[in-house]
């Protein structure tokens, strides 16, 4: 079967949707920067795939594999469909990892079969096929033990002596070999092997040390170096679609990168090398006091008669599924005149944005929901401050302890509200291992029990209060 039309014109439509398909992609990321668009801004984005998806049957090059394409589309649709159907908004984070590892390798396979053919390309050509197939190879390894993490099926980090110096050799290794090829020294396909061998392997080295802490940033990373890789073979495969897609995400991913590890107060590389996520609990000095439990019906009594109630959502929220129950207690105390917002730190949850998607799910209006920056002059003036299931986005030694891990990471200032009330299935550390200093304040109180439980209790003392 070949096109209809010649190659020609084939062609000049081909490249006039990708110029259609870079226009709906720019136009859904930037509606994607608002809460407000975001549900458009992921239709615009997915009309420019589809667009681009259908118009490449057109393309020349392609002509006599349609069978092979449309049959890989309907599996990679039904496994999408179905995952995505199937999957928890707890599971959310572990998703967007797998799949953004999927990216990469399929840019790393793109770059493996130009390799493999061996045929004569400029030297900038082959460079740059080399580089987004290594790029693209760490990111599929790395994410992929990423999920494994979020998933708990890697329960612990693997550090070890001189796990840092191993890194950069198989760093040097992998760049040595990309060099053979692309100077075509040695392009054979034993060097290309080693090349990919080399790569996935880094990506699994590096990200087995990372603790669980730090995944909002390495998720977000992961995804920046896919892009980067689809960009590179964009160019390999002279693909505008690519080049543009492979670009837009990979700023974006970087400015989020950016954006993850300042909200943390670290750099990249501290995030990258440091295992902060599993030594964090050696640093900072013991904490003095204990922790005051308290009952929901009392909560209740304090929440219905307070004037400005702050609530602080975070992983545990997810982990009970309470964000319906949540707004439904929220909407009781709005109604008896509280003044109600939600406080939002910016790697709350395990991935960015989490918190925002599962409240948006909710039904959670939009305007009652403000981040770090806006919100956190106003915890003087709350009532109470109720913190469900977070932990170090709210622990005020990153104040004032100069000995804890983190230390002058910005954080929301739930300990300065007159009352704080925190939700917490039991008395464990956080997800970091630091231990929180809020919980052991004067003016807290500790409400033990299952996230949705407890929000279901404070509902029920709300209701019975005259």
């Amino acid at each position: 079967m070949t096109s209809p039309l010649s190659p020609q014109l084939a062609t000049l439509l081909v490249n006039a949707s990708y110029l259609l398909t870079a226009f709906l992609f720019i136009m859904g990321l930037k509606r994607m920067s608002s809460p407000v668009t975001a549900r458009s801004g992921v239709i615009w984005a997915g009309w420019g795939m589809l667009v681009a998806t259908l118009i490449t049957f057109l393309a020349p090059q392609i002509a006599g594999n349609y069978f092979l394409i449309v049959t890989a589309i309907f599996i990679g649709g039904v496994l999408a469909w179905w995952t995505g159907k199937r999957v928890a908004m707890t599971d959310m984070p572990q998703m967007i990892a797998l799949y953004n590892g999927m990216g990469g390798g399929a840019a790393a396979a793109i770059a493996a079969v130009e390799l493999f053919r061996g045929e004569t390309h400029a030297t900038t050509t082959v460079s740059l096929a080399v580089l987004g197939g290594m790029i693209g190879a760490v990111s599929f390894s790395g994410s992929l033990i990423a999920f494994g993490k979020l998933q708990n099926l890697i329960k612990r980090s693997l550090r070890f002596r001189g796990q840092q110096a191993i890194n950069l050799m198989l760093l040097v290794i992998a760049l040595v070999a990309g060099g053979f090829i692309a100077l075509d020294i040695n392009s054979s396909a034993n060097i290309v092997i080693v090349l990919f061998g080399l790569a996935l392997l880094l990506g699994i080295t590096m990200t087995l040390p990372i603790g669980g802490a730090d995944m909002p940033v390495v998720i977000s990373l992961y995804n920046a170096l896919t892009g980067l890789a689809v960009g590179f073979e964009g160019f390999v495969l002279n693909n505008a679609a690519m080049i543009i897609a492979g670009t837009v995400v990979g700023s974006a991913g970087t400015l989020l990168t950016q954006l993850m590890a300042k909200a943390m107060n670290r750099s990249l590389a501290n995030v990258l090398f440091s295992g902060f996520g599993e030594t964090a609990a050696a640093g900072g000095g013991e904490v003095k006091g204990s922790l005051k439990p308290i009952e929901a019906a009392d909560v209740g009594v304090m929440m219905a008669f307070a004037q400005k109630v702050i609530i602080v959502p975070g992983y545990g929220m997810a982990v009970a599924q309470a964000q319906h129950k949540v707004w439904e207690l929220t909407q009781l105390l709005i109604d008896r005149g509280v003044g109600v917002r939600f406080a939002i730190h910016p790697v709350a949850g395990r991935m960015p944005g989490h918190m925002n998607v599962l409240l948006a799910e909710a039904g959670v209006p939009y305007d009652l929901i403000a981040d770090l920056e806006e919100i956190n002059a106003e915890f003087e003036t709350a009532d109470v401050a109720l913190i469900i299931g977070a932990n170090d986005v709210v622990n005020p030694v990153a104040r004032t302890d100069p000995s804890s891990p983190i230390y002058g990471m910005p954080i929301l200032n739930a300990d300065k509200a007159r009352n704080v009330i925190v939700i917490k299935r039991g008395q464990g550390q956080g997800f970091s291992g630091i231990e929180n200093a809020l919980f052991y304040l004067d003016q807290t109180r500790m409400l033990y029990g299952d996230g949705q439980a407890a929000v279901s209790q404070l509902i029920q003392a709300v209701k019975a209060v005259e």
